[in-house]
């Protein structure tokens, strides 16, 4: 039986409120962002996706909706980039959605991956391997 890892620290908001050069556009509100602006972070340290959760996922996303934003940094115009959230980016492709609510907030590219990082290792099935290749990545920034 896998032993579940604690969780670290007290969250994704503790990075995003200490750290002075990641910032909230405008208030903390929600938005909502069209799919199609949308890219997925190369450096995502998430490499496996499960087909069977992702459609269970796209399956509650039609019953209920999106129950939490996504995160997202602006990289253009038109154009915004996955922090945290690539699992109900790709479920709510499934589902069909044409938006999908976010937090849209300023990070560099080391921030991006800081926050891409906690968020994943919060959660529950992200492999050793996921977890050593994105702390390499981090190292290596």
């Amino acid at each position: 039986m896998a032993q579940k890892r604690p969780p670290l620290g007290r969250g994704l908001d503790v990075l995003l409120s200490i750290d002075e050069e990641v910032k909230t556009e405008g208030s903390s509100s929600i938005n909502e962002i069209e799919l199609w602006k949308i890219a997925v972070n190369p450096n995502q340290p998430r490499r496996e996706f499960d087909e069977g959760t992702l459609q269970e996922l796209a399956d509650s996303i039609v019953e209920i909706g999106v129950i939490q934003p996504i995160t997202l940094r602006k990289v253009s115009d038109d154009e915004y980039q996955i922090i945290a959230g690539e699992r109900r980016y790709r479920a709510s492709q499934k589902a069909g959605l044409s938006a999908i609510p976010a937090y849209v907030r300023t990070a560099d590219d080391e921030n991006m991956m800081e926050m891409a990082l906690i968020e994943n290792i919060q959660r529950e099935d992200l492999n050793a391997m996921e977890i050593a290749l994105a702390y390499q990545h981090l190292i290596e920034q």
